[in-house]
C-alpha cells in the first residue's frame, strides 16, 4: 500500500523536494532561539556585551522573517501538491469506475461510491502534504534537540531521550484500534451519503405519499451510526491522547526534578539550566506533533485503503479480439445459461434464433428473464454456459466496444445527464451536424416541442431530466438512438408506463427507428406487439412457446392464456390458475 501512495508523488517531484527544503531550514531555523538564549543566559548578559544582545535578537527576528517566507511556500505549495495528488487519484477512481461491471453497480450504492471519491480523497490529500512535512520536520527537530540538550548536559538529555520509547509504545498500541474505528467511521459516513442520496432523489415520491417522517426515521438510523462510530473513534483517540499526555506531563517532572538536583548538586550551572527548561520545549514540541500527527495518518491510510478497495475491483472482462463492421444483424441464443449470484439460475437452457432486420418480442410474467436475454446480448454481463451469436460469431470474442457500438436500447426508465437537449441528442453521436440532430428529432416526434422552448435544443432538462415529462425523455432517447444508428435495436419496455396519445407518437417514432433493424421488444402491452415477427414466452427463465401472434393464439396455451388475462376475457378458474402460475414465476 505505502509503494501505491508514494507513486502518486512522482509527477510531483520538484514541489515535493523543494517544500522538504524548507521544511528543513524552518526546523534548523527552530534551533536558533535556545542557541541565543543560552549565549544570553551564560555570556552576553553577565559580561554586559549589550551590543551582541541587540545583535543577537535583531539575526533572531531577521531568520524568523526568513521562516515566514517559508512557512508560506510550504503552506501552499505542500497543498497544492496534495491537490493535485487528490485531482490524479479522482481521475483514476473515475477512469476506474467507467470499466467496472454491471455487477459492482448492483451491489455497491451510489451515495457510498461518492463518498470515497470526496471525503476519502480528501483526506488522503491532507496526509499526502502534511505526512511528509510532518514526519521530516519532527524527525529532524527531535534528532537536533537531542544533540544540542545533550551537549548542555547529557545525563538530562539521556533522561529525556527515555521517554521517548514509552510515548512511541503507547502510539503503537492505540494505533490498531484506532485504525478500525476510523475505517467504521468511513462506512457509516458513506452511509449517510448513500441514505442523502436516495432520498433527495427519491423527494418526489417521498412527498406524493407524505412520507418524510419515514425517511427522516431511515435517515437518523444512519446518521446515528455514523455517531456511535465516531464515539468509538474517539475513545480511542481520547485513550490516546490522554495516556500520550499524561507521559509527557511525567516527563517535564521529571526534567525539572532531576535537573534541580543537578544544579544544587553543582553539575550544571544556572545558566545551562535555565536555558535547558527552556529549551525542553524544542524536544517535546515534535515528539507531541508526531503524536497528534496519528490522528491524519489514520483519517489518511483507512480512507486510502478504501481507494484501493475500489481500484483493486476486477474490471469488466474483455477477451474480445474481433472488430466487426457491416453488420447484418442475425442474433442466435444456443443452450445459454446465466445466473446472477451463481446460487439461483435465471436462464435456463435458453435458445433461440433472430434473422436480421427481423422484430422479436419477448413477453411473460415479471421476473422471468426478459431483461436479463435484453442484458446479455451487449454483454452487461457474461453468460456461465452456452453461446450467443452475432452474425454466426460468438459475442465473447468480439470487443465490446465493437459489439456495443452495433446495439441501441430504450429502457421504460430513461437516464437523461444533467445539461441541455442537444448535449442529451449528441450523446448519441458526438460529432453529429445541427442537420442531423434536427432530422432526428423530426424522426423521434419531438421536434414540434423542441420549437416551442425559448432555449429551443439549448434548454436545460435538469437533473435526471427532472423538468420533462417520461414521453418527452423517451424521445429525446429515441433522438438519441436515431443519431447512434445502432443495427441492433433493444426495447425494454419502452412505452408501458405512458398514455395512450403519447405512447402512438413514441410507437410511431420506434417503428421509424426499427425499420430495416434486427429489434427485440419487451412488452407487457400485448397489443403492442402482434405485428412482431416471432414472439417468444419467457417463463422461470424458460422459452415456454415461440410463434407469431395468430400461431400462439391458435396453441391456446401460456400466451394465450396472458393475452385474454389482460382484455378480461377469461373465466375465474382460469384467471386463478394463470395468477398462481405467476406468482410462482415472479
Amino acid at each position: 500500500m505505502l509503494k501505491r501512495f508514494i507513486a502518486y508523488y512522482k509527477p510531483h517531484e520538484l514541489i515535493f523536494t523543494l517544500d522538504m527544503i524548507a521544511s528543513f531550514l524552518v526546523a534548523l531555523i527552530g534551533m536558533g532561539y535556545p542557541i541565543i538564549t543560552r549565549l544570553m543566559l551564560n555570556d552576553f548578559i553577565p559580561n554586559q556585551k549589550w551590543n551582541l544582545i541587540v545583535i543577537g535578537g535583531v539575526s533572531l527576528f531577521v531568520v524568523y522573517l526568513i521562516r515566514l517566507g517559508l512557512r508560506y511556500f510550504i503552506q501552499y505549495y505542500g497543498h497544492v501538491m496534495g491537490v493535485r495528488m487528490q485531482a490524479q487519484m479522482r481521475s483514476d477512481m473515475f477512469v476506474k469506475l467507467e470499466k467496472l461491471p454491471y455487477s459492482f453497480y448492483d451491489n455497491n450504492e451510489t451515495g457510498k461510491i461518492m463518498s470515497r471519491m470526496t471525503n476519502d480523497l480528501f483526506d488522503i490529500s491532507e496526509l499526502a502534504h502534511h505526512g511528509p512535512e510532518n514526519i521530516f520536520i519532527a524527525g529532524f527537530t527531535i534528532i537536533g534537540a537531542f544533540i544540542y540538550l545533550a551537549l548542555i548536559n547529557w545525563v538530562l538529555a539521556l533522561i529525556c531521550f527515555a521517554m521517548v520509547p514509552i510515548l512511541f509504545g503507547i502510539t503503537f498500541y492505540f494505533r490498531k484500534r484506532m485504525r478500525a474505528a476510523f475505517v467504521a467511521s468511513r462506512v457509516a459516513i458513506a452511509k449517510v451519503n448513500a441514505s442523502l442520496e436516495s432520498s433527495i432523489s427519491g423527494i418526489r415520491v417521498t412527498k406524493a405519499y407524505n412520507n418524510s417522517d419515514i425517511e427522516q426515521e431511515k435517515f437518523e438510523e444512519t446518521n446515528q451510526e455514523f455517531v456511535n462510530a465516531r464515539k468509538s473513534a474517539f475513545s480511542a483517540m481520547a485513550s490516546f491522547f490522554a495516556s500520550s499526555q499524561f507521559v509527557t506531563d511525567v516527563f517535564n517532572v521529571l526534567v525539572l526534578i532531576a535537573g534541580g538536583l543537578f544544579l544544587y548538586g553543582g553539575q550544571i550551572s544556572f545558566g545551562d539550566y535555565s536555558t535547558f527548561i527552556v529549551s525542553i520545549n524544542l524536544f517535546i514540541a515534535p515528539v507531541n506533533q508526531l503524536i497528534n500527527f496519528m490522528e491524519q495518518f489514520q483519517n489518511g491510510a483507512s480512507g486510502f485503503k478504501r481507494f484501493l478497495e475500489i481500484m483493486d475491483e476486477a474490471e469488466e472482462i474483455d477477451n474480445g479480439t474481433i472488430e466487426i463492421d457491416n453488420v447484418k444483424g442475425d442474433i442466435e441464443f444456443k443452450n445459454v445459461l446465466f445466473s446472477y449470484d451463481k446460487s439461483k439460475g435465471i436462464l435456463k437452457d435458453v435458445s433461440f434464433k433472430i434473422d436480421s432486420g427481423k422484430t422479436i418480442a419477448l413477453v411473460g410474467p415479471t421476473g422471468g428473464g426478459k431483461s436479463t436475454i435484453c442484458h446479455l446480448i451487449p454483454r452487461f454481463y457474461n453468460i456461465d454456459d452456452g453461446e450467443i451469436l452475432l452474425d454466426d460469431i460468438n459475442i465473447s470474442n468480439i470487443k465490446l466496444q465493437s459489439l456495443r457500438e452495433q446495439i441501441g436500447i430504450v429502457q421504460q426508465d430513461v437516464f437523461l445527464f444533467g445539461g441541455s437537449i442537444r448535449d442529451n441528442i449528441l450523446y448519441g453521436r458526438k460529432d453529429a451536424s445541427e442537420e442531423e440532430i434536427i432530422e432526428a428529432c423530426k424522426n423521434a416526434n419531438i421536434f414540434d416541442f423542441v420549437q416551442t422552448l425559448e432555449k429551443g435544443l439549448d434548454t436545460e432538462v435538469g437533473e435526471r431530466g427532472v423538468r420533462l415529462s417520461g414521453g418527452q425523455k423517451q424521445r429525446i432517447s429515441i433522438a438519441r438512438l436515431f443519431l447512434k444508428n445502432p443495427k441492433i435495436l433493444i426495447l425494454d419496455e419502452a412505452t408501458s408506463a405512458l398514455d395512450n396519445t403519447t405512447e402512438m407518437l413514441i410507437q410511431n417514432a420506434l417503428d421509424k427507428l426499427a425499420k430495416g433493424r434486427t429489434t427485440i421488444v419487451v412488452a407487457h402491452r400485448l397489443t403492442t406487439i402482434k405485428n412482431a415477427d416471432e414472439i417468444l414466452v419467457v417463463t422461470g427463465g424458460e422459452i415456454l412457446e415461440k410463434g407469431s401472434h395468430e400461431e400462439l393464439m391458435k396453441l391456446d396455451g401460456a400466451y394465450r392464456k396472458l393475452y385474454d388475462l389482460q382484455f378480461r376475457n377469461i373465466n375465474d378458474e382460469d384467471s386463478e390458475i394463470i395468477n398462481k402460475q405467476i406468482a410462482m414465476n415472479s
